[in-house]
């Protein structure tokens, strides 16, 4: 039963990855719109929200609008990558100015409209939410009248009907109308920022694909919302998709990811992903062939030195980062590429890739998405590594990265891996040199048949003053006087790469910063470090923050 079950995940989200990858011709033409920094409630929302209905709409079929995001919006490449389309897809875009213009040219692919509460937050998440299933833009009550002009009608009317109540009687309420009539594979958690702030970045992907939308809370402290939050992840086809991310003013990281870990669901972030309604249907280009910037001959591998070795990784999603940042390419560094974009975003990750110097390598994932090793149930790992087999195929891919925030994180806690854990990512992925392990500093080290596992270092902040860091790396290279010795950092996405090299060039050491291929290769001819995995009593703290 366990082996058919497994047989028929991996080949439905083969299914997903074949549509993704044909669905529809590459237009020649398309609308842009430019997107304010301005996310508040009294603000440009109401506009925003309108013109991220339309687009999830306008783009069911067809990629019509691609929306370009200012200059504080999370991910720096909506800009990049439609210079990227027009480049290799030969895509004409022209320019929608607001949202009259928007719907003058693309109202038609709606049915009419929704209206949100203004006084009630929530009813915004629950608007999109009716958008996707009832073909409908999301409005307020000023945007009526707009709507109108363009021949839209009224279908439905959220005013007044969450006065007074909390967010777990609303959704609860939502969950009643609409949960059946959406979509199983995926759901969408317009988290982020609470208050007078939203940023509904991946709403255009909710409205396209019918999915239910919420900020319901990952916590404890709120039993009623987490029963529904429970309810929903059960009622979720096997390893469906989470989509977005937790609320700021609700929850944590640790807590939604480790529970979506529990129900072996795929947690992709971040609510401010855009563009995803466009960006699943643009294919690669003709015949691009994805290769990695690999630096080690395995017939000849390096050969270990007595000196101390770096390797620099950024792990956050690419987007970001410091890809678009000046200084690019003047160290090695591993970025930690999202493969699981080859499912809705292939043509993205091909913009990464033919865009790569020879001093940027990509790294992988323990699992497709987001989830932590500890928190995933055993008989869960065998559908979700093949998943990440193909995609290290796809990309190549031959160094891992694992994280895991079920038990603690940089702060408290433990980021450690038990041996039964680093035993199942070993077997799992035979054709991986090299795995790293933490975010801030853990304690994780392993060797097995020329392949080690070994945890970050040290992690480098963006805040921390320049001097502050040059002493801390100084004295974790005075306190592990054997050589080789392996300093791992990770690196914030948000450090540029001049301040990084600004801090390595300072230290007294000889020292060698080398891509993280031949980092492992030669970790595992001359492992001088101690295995150690999470000890019965290292502390456990599940939730962090």
């Amino acid at each position: 039963m366990l082996q058919r079950f497994l047989r028929f995940t991996t080949f439905a989200l083969g299914l997903i990855v074949a549509a993704s990858l044909q669905a529809g011709k590459v237009p020649s033409e398309a609308y842009v719109m430019q997107m304010s920094d301005d996310w508040t409630l009294t603000g440009d929302l109401p506009e925003h929200a309108l013109i991220i209905s339309l687009q999830g709409l306008a783009n069911r079929d067809q990629p019509r609008l691609y929306l370009e995001y200012g200059p504080k919006w999370p991910w720096q490449i909506t800009k990049p990558v439609r210079a990227f389309y027009e480049e290799k897809h030969g895509i004409t875009f022209k320019t929608l100015d607001d949202a009259d213009a928007a719907l003058a040219a693309l109202g038609a692919h709606a049915k009419g409209y929704v209206v949100w509460d203004q006084a009630v937050r929530t009813s915004l998440i629950v608007a999109f939410t009716v958008a996707g299933l009832e073909d409908a833009v999301v409005v307020n009550e000023d945007l009526i009248p707009l709507a109108e002009k363009h021949g839209l009608k009224l279908l439905a009317d959220l005013r007044g009907d969450f006065t007074g109540m909390d967010d777990a009687e609303i959704y609860q309420i939502a969950y009643d109308r609409y949960w059946a009539r959406c979509n199983h594979d995926l759901v969408v958690w317009l988290g982020g920022h609470h208050g007078n702030v939203l940023e509904p970045g991946m709403a255009d992907w909710a409205v396209r694909q019918r999915a239910f939308c919420t900020d319901l809370s990952n916590n404890p402290r709120h039993p009623a919302e987490l029963a529904l939050t429970k309810r929903i992840y059960t009622e979720l086809k096997p390893n469906a998709f989470v989509m977005g991310w937790h609320s700021y003013g609700k929850d944590t990281e640790g807590q939604q990811v480790s529970l979506t870990s529990n129900h072996g669901l795929r947690m992709e972030g971040l609510n401010t992903l855009p563009n995803l309604s466009f960006n699943a249907q643009i294919p690669f280009s003709e015949g691009f062939t994805f290769k990695n910037h690999h630096s080690v001959d395995p017939a000849n591998p390096p050969k270990p030195e007595a000196k101390v070795y770096i390797a620099l990784a950024q792990t956050d999603s690419i987007g970001i980062g410091a890809w678009t940042k000046p200084g690019r390419g003047k160290l090695p560094y591993t970025w930690g590429v999202p493969a699981s974009w080859l499912d809705f975003a292939p043509g993205v990750i091909e913009y990464f890739y033919q865009g790569a110097t020879p001093n940027d390598h990509f790294n992988a994932f323990a699992f497709p998405s987001y989830l932590y090793p500890k928190a995933v149930p055993a008989e869960q790992y065998p559908a979700l590594q093949a998943i990440v087999r193909r995609y290290n195929r796809t990309l190549d891919l031959r160094v891992m990265d694992i994280m895991d925030y079920s038990e603690g994180n940089r702060h408290v806690g433990n980021t450690d891996l038990t041996k039964e854990v680093v035993d199942l990512i070993f077997e799992g992925y035979p054709d991986i040199i090299g795995f790293t392990n933490g975010y801030g500093a853990a304690r994780t080290y392993a060797h097995r048949d020329g392949r080690a596992l070994l945890s970050y270092e040290y992690y480098l902040s963006p805040t921390r003053p320049k001097e502050e860091v040059i002493a801390d790396l100084e004295e974790l290279i005075w306190l592990n006087p054997k050589r080789p010795y392996y300093l791992l950092i990770h690196v914030r996405e948000s450090s540029s790469i001049d301040r990084v090299a600004d801090i390595l060039g300072s230290l007294q050491e000889e020292n060698e910063i080398v891509p993280i291929d031949v980092f492992f290769a030669i970790a595992g001819q001359a492992p001088t470090f101690r295995t150690r995995y999470k000890q019965p009593d290292d502390p456990v703290i599940r939730n962090p923050y």
